[in-house]
C-alpha cells in the first residue's frame, strides 16, 4: 500500500488514526499500541501477505536475543552469540537481496549457467534489517534498557517508516512507545502531521513524478543506443532532481504520519544539493543510513583513530557496502565507490589548503564547493540510475560532449522539460525544507546544523504556524497532490533497495 494511493489516503489512515485514540481512550494504551501494531501488519502484507511470516519470525527472533543478551547482565556478553545474530540477519537480507547477484558473479567466473528461481524482495527488508541490528549491537554494548516485546514489535512494524525508512534508532523512538502519553490525542501534533504529510504528498505526485516522465526516457534511450548531448543532461538533472523529491517526499510523509500518533521519526534529508562539500552532502543525504553506516561500520573497523591512511581504507570499505546494500549489482558498487573516492579527495584538498589559497574569500569558495559538489554527485547518480554500465558510459559520454549524436529521438511526455527541470532545481537549491519550516515545531530530531546556507533570507523566514493561511495552503497542496494521484502511474523509488 502506497502513501499516495486513495486506499491509504482515505481509508487506511483514517480508520488506524481513529481506531487508535479511540481504543486508546476507551480500552487503554496496551490495546491502542496492540491495534497499531496490527494495522502495521495489515499495511505490510498488503503487498504479499507472505512476507508477514517473514517479518514476525525476524522481529521474534531478535527480540530473544536480545533478551538473552540483556540476561547477561553484570558479566562478559558472548561475542559469539552477537555475531551469530548478526551473521544471521545479514544472510536472511543476502539470500532476499543478493543470491541472484551472487549466482551471477559465480557464473562469469567459472562459465557455468546456474538456474534460480525467481526471488522477490521483501519490502524494506533493508531498512527493518539495519534498524534490528542496531538494537542488538547496543544491547551488547549494555546500552539498552529492558523494553517490553509489545513496544519492540511496534517500534518495528510503525508502518510510517517499515518500508522505507528512516532507519529509526531505538533510543528515538522506543521511549515515545513507552510513554503514558503516547495514546492521549493532540491536535497540535494532528495539524502538523498533515502540514508535513501535504507536503510530501505534493513533493511526490506533483514534481518527482513528473520528473521521472524525464529521466525514465532518457536511461531506456540510453540503454539502445546514442544520446545527444542535450539528452543526457535532461536525463541526468532530471534523475537526480526526481531521487530527491520522491524519497525525502516519502521521509516527509513518514514524518508527518507518525506525528499524528504523538510519535517523533529523525529527519532524513536537509536540503543535499545546497551541500557545499562531499561530506556536508552525506551529512545531508538520507541521513539515518549516513548515522548507521558510521556508527555501526565505519567507527568500528576503526574509524579515525588508527592513522589518516586507515581511515581512508575504512572511507572506501563503508562506501562500497553502502552501496551494496542499496542494490545487488556493479552499478551500485560503482556509485558507492565513487563517493568514497570523493571523500578521501576531499579530505586530501582540505589537509593540503590548496582550494583555500585558490579561492581566498568565504562566499565564492562556498559557492565554487556547491558547484563542484552537485556536478559529481550527478555524475554519481547515473550510475546509481543506469541498468548497466552501458548505459552508464553511453549517458556519460553524451554530458561531456563525446558522443557525436545529433538527435536520440528520445520523446518526453512533459512539455518544456527543461522548464520543469530548472523550476525544480530553484526548489531544491533555495527553498526551505521541512526542517526549516518547522523547527520551532520540533517536527523532527535535531540534526547537524552547523554549516551556513545561502538562502535568500525572504524564504529562509517562513515558518509554520497553525494559522488560516497555512490551513488553506496545506489544503491546496494536498488536493493538488491528490489530483496527480490521477495521472501518471508511480511508486517510490527506494522500495526496491
Amino acid at each position: 500500500m502506497l502513501f499516495n494511493s486513495f486506499e491509504f489516503i482515505l481509508a487506511f489512515l483514517p480508520i488506524t488514526l481513529v481506531g487508535f485514540f479511540v481504543i486508546g481512550r476507551s480500552v487503554g494504551r496496551d490495546a491502542a499500541i496492540a491495534f497499531l501494531v496490527l494495522a502495521s501488519m495489515f499495511f505490510y502484507a498488503w503487498w504479499r501477505p507472505i512476507y508477514l511470516l517473514l517479518i514476525v519470525g525476524e522481529i521474534c527472533m531478535n527480540f530473544l536475543l536480545g533478551r538473552a543478551l540483556l540476561a547477561q547482565q553484570g558479566r562478559p556478553r558472548s561475542r559469539a552469540l552477537i555475531t551469530a545474530v548478526i551473521v544471521l540477519n545479514i544472510l536472511i537480507l543476502g539470500y532476499f537481496k543478493y543470491t541472484l547477484f551472487l549466482v551471477g558473479v559465480f557464473d562469469q567466473l567459472t562459465g557455468t549457467d546456474y538456474v534460480v528461481g525467481a526471488i522477490i524482495l521483501p519490502l524494506g527488508i533493508s531498512f527493518h534489517t539495519f534498524q534490528q541490528i542496531a538494537y542488538l549491537v547496543d544491547v551488547y554494548r549494555g546500552s539498552v534498557p529492558r523494553y517490553r516485546f509489545l513496544d519492540y514489535v511496534l517500534f518495528v512494524t510503525f508502518f510510517p517508516q517499515l518500508i522505507a525508512g528512516p532507519i529509526v534508532h531505538h533510543d528515538e523512538m522506543l521511549p515515545q512507545i513507552s510513554s503514558e502519553k503516547l495514546t492521549r490525542f493532540r491536535l497540535d501534533n494532528l495539524c502538523l502531521g498533515l502540514s508535513i504529510f501535504a507536503i510530501g504528498l505534493f513533493k511526490k505526485t506533483v514534481i518527482a513524478d513528473s520528473l521521472a516522465q524525464i529521466a525514465t526516457p532518457a536511461f531506456s534511450a540510453a540503454e539502445h543506443g546514442g544520446l545527444s548531448a542535450g539528452i543526457g543532461w535532461l536525463g541526468a538533472l532530471a534523475y537526480t532532481l526526481q531521487l530527491y523529491f520522491d524519497f525525502s517526499a516519502y521521509s516527509d510523509m513518514a514524518i508527518g504520519l507518525a506525528r499524528m500518533f504523538n510519535i517523533t521519526l529523525p529527519a532524513n534529508f536537509d536540503s543535499p544539493y545546497k551541500a557545499a562539500n562531499i561530506a556536508d552532502f552525506w551529512r545531508r543525504w538520507h541521513i539515518t543510513l549516513s548515522r548507521f553506516l558510521r556508527d555501526y561500520l565505519y567507527i568500528p573497523m576503526g574509524g579515525n583513530r588508527n592513522g589518516e591512511i586507515a581511515s581512508m581504507a575504512y572511507v572506501m570499505i563503508t562506501m562500497l557496502i553502502g552501496g551494496l546494500w542499496h542494490g545487488a549489482g556493479w552499478t551500485f558498487v560503482a556509485w558507492g565507490g565513487l563517493h568514497g573516492i570523493y571523500i578521501v579527495l576531499h579530505r586530501l584538498v582540505r589537509r593540503s589548503g590548496v582550494y583555500d589559497r585558490l579561492i581566498p574569500f568565504a562566499i565564492p569558495r562556498r559557492l565554487a564547493g556547491q558547484a563542484v559538489t552537485l556536478l559529481l554527485v550527478v555524475v554519481a547518480w547515473v550510475f546509481f540510475r543506469a541498468a548497466t554500465f552501458g548505459a552508464a558510459g553511453t549517458m556519460l559520454a553524451a554530458m561531456f560532449g563525446l558522443n557525436s549524436a545529433a538527435d536520440s529521438g528520445v520523446a518526453f511526455n512533459i512539455d518544456r522539460p527543461w522548464l520543469l527541470i530548472l523550476s525544480a532545481g530553484a526548489v531544491a537549491l533555495f527553498a526551505p525544507n521541512v526542517i526549516d519550516m518547522f523547527a520551532a515545531w520540533r517536527p523532527v530530531l535535531p540534526v547537524d546544523k552547523s554549516n551556513q546556507r545561502l538562502l535568500i533570507p525572504v524564504i529562509q523566514k517562513i515558518k509554520w504556524r497553525p494559522t488560516l493561511v497555512w490551513g488553506l495552503a496545506v489544503g491546496a497542496w494536498m488536493s493538488l497532490g491528490a489530483l496527480a494521484i490521477l495521472g501518471w502511474q508511480s511508486e517510490f523509488l527506494y522500495f526496491q533497495f
